[in-house]
């Protein structure tokens, strides 16, 4: 009895013990495992082996962000392009047939400027390229589009608007800061025919006037900027001698009126030299060493192949080819970046009779007698050698074509040759706005619809600057006989070249 007595007691204070030792031991393996699965310094004792594995399309690599970030700005550069693309292709899925405004275009640098700000604090993301699990293609496109943004919004910006920009609708403004260049200064370019500062004229009001679109700017053109946006290429103008107007005016543009000592002659690369018995070249090519620039202009003023009939002959005749392209193109397209065409004023009988001129076509002379109607031999014409020039552009990607809408006249009570004028030299006189949807030139608009050739439509707003004529103070036309074709320089032309500046 007494040693159960003895042993009762000692047995109940161990079977106490036991739940609180079983307690004990329990906390301690609690804490254990945890203090394992958050510590870093123990997770790290692990083996490669014993390591959680990640699955290749979401394992964590460690990269240069400031590279990375490079890299990807100059890969989707190159791939600008495509992406342009791209974004028209998204635009036009979501277009209810209802032409763009130039608000809509405006509003594509917002939206972008928006994603910038929401992607900010996305460091991943935006430097490292790390895909989050479950970005959508359209998140990552988006992730592309903000890195670019950031070094491209400026230039697309500015891309977008003279895309949306119509040029045609505007008003004449008064500029003080006009004219781009001296009528005097720029003598190693503009021909002194052209020159209204060397002749009687008196009024140059005509020369402060500033080409102001609707509904968007023209942008200011600078000769620096021209030869670094047309660096390692090619401009051709190929036209009549309105065409060799816009060419000069060009020239004075670039150079500012100044003598430009450096700019190379290369005239016989493209096979402008003065022929056996002629008085001068058929055109003029000149290059700007600094950016390897060239800038020239060839004589065809019907824009159709002229072929001599007895080429032995001084007093040949030529075949006017009027479906085939000028030669000159067929020979040194590929040479060529931007072409700037032109062709109108020399669609008459007395031209054709003057220079021997004979329709042909197919190689045989043309005996369709709608096409040998003045204004539909022109329209044959411009639209055969449209189409080809068309059919050209697969293989010359880089080529970008326009068509130079008509310049017009201003002849009243006559014409050239019989005693039309045109006196009024007070700037805005007949109007000074242009609102009209179509172009004045129907059928040069008829011409490129439809194909990858620009419409540079300068005719309407040419068609209000009566007073920017030569007129009666020409130097080299005969008594009492005015040119109220051609400009006087500076001039009308010079916002043809301001607009197709924008458009390059």
């Amino acid at each position: 009895m007494r040693l159960r007595m003895k042993g009762g007691p000692y047995k109940l204070r161990w079977r106490a013990k036991e739940p609180s030792l079983a307690l004990i031991v329990l906390v301690c393996i609690t804490i254990l495992i945890w203090t394992w699965d958050k510590s870093p310094t123990l997770t790290s004792t692990l083996t490669s082996k014993n390591q959680l594995q990640l699955p290749p399309d979401i394992e964590t690599v460690a990269v240069d962000s400031k590279r990375h970030v490079k890299d990807d700005i100059s890969t989707l550069a190159r791939s600008e392009a495509v992406n342009n693309k791209e974004e028209h292709h998204v635009d036009k899925t979501h277009s209810t047939g209802i032409g763009k405004s130039s608000s809509d275009f405006e509003t594509v640098p917002i939206q972008k400027k928006e994603e910038a700000i929401k992607h900010k604090h996305s460091p991943k993301r935006e430097k490292t390229g790390v895909i989050e699990s479950g970005s959508s293609s359209t998140e990552i496109e988006e992730t592309n589009n903000v890195i670019l943004g950031r070094q491209f919004s400026e230039q697309e910006e500015k891309r977008m608007e003279h895309q949306a920009c119509d040029y045609t609708k505007g008003k004449w403004v008064i500029d003080d800061s006009r004219p781009l260049y001296s009528g005097l200064g720029c003598k190693q370019w503009l021909a002194s025919m052209w020159a209204c500062r060397m002749m009687q004229r008196q009024d140059f009001a005509f020369e402060n006037l500033r080409w102001q679109p609707k509904d968007c700017e023209l942008e200011e053109f600078e000769g620096p900027k021209f030869l670094e946006r047309m660096q390692n290429r090619t401009l051709a103008f190929v036209g009549d001698s309105l065409g060799r107007q816009q060419f000069q005016s060009l020239m004075c543009m670039i150079t500012a009126g100044k003598e430009s000592p450096d700019v190379l002659d290369v005239g016989p690369e493209f096979g402008l030299v003065i022929p056996p018995g002629g008085k001068r070249p058929n055109g003029w090519a000149y290059r700007f060493p600094s950016t390897n620039t060239t800038v020239l202009y060839y004589w065809s003023s019907t824009l159709c192949d002229l072929e001599p009939l007895k080429p032995e002959d001084p007093q040949t005749e030529y075949a006017m080819h009027l479906d085939r392209p000028p030669a000159f193109l067929r020979d040194f397209l590929h040479r060529i970046d931007v072409l700037v065409l032109n062709s109108g004023h020399h669609w008459n009988r007395g031209k054709l009779r003057a220079n021997k001129w004979i329709m042909y076509v197919g190689g045989e002379p043309n005996t369709n007698r709608k096409i040998a109607d003045m204004g539909s031999a022109k329209n044959f014409t411009i639209h055969s050698t449209i189409k080809w020039l068309n059919s050209q552009l697969p293989e010359h990607p880089h080529l970008k074509a326009f068509y130079r809408s008509l310049s017009p006249r201003h002849f009243v009570n006559g014409d050239w040759n019989t005693g039309g004028s045109c006196n009024n030299t007070t700037p805005m006189s007949i109007g000074k706005e242009v609102l009209q949807e179509e172009s004045s030139d129907l059928g040069a608009a008829s011409a490129v619809r439809g194909t990858g050739i620009k419409l540079l439509d300068i005719t309407a707003l040419s068609q209000v600057r009566d007073e920017g004529h030569i007129s009666r103070f020409s130097i080299t036309s005969s008594p009492g006989v005015q040119d109220c074709l051609h400009w006087c320089l500076p001039g009308v032309p010079d916002t043809w070249n301001e607009i197709l500046y924008a458009l390059i």
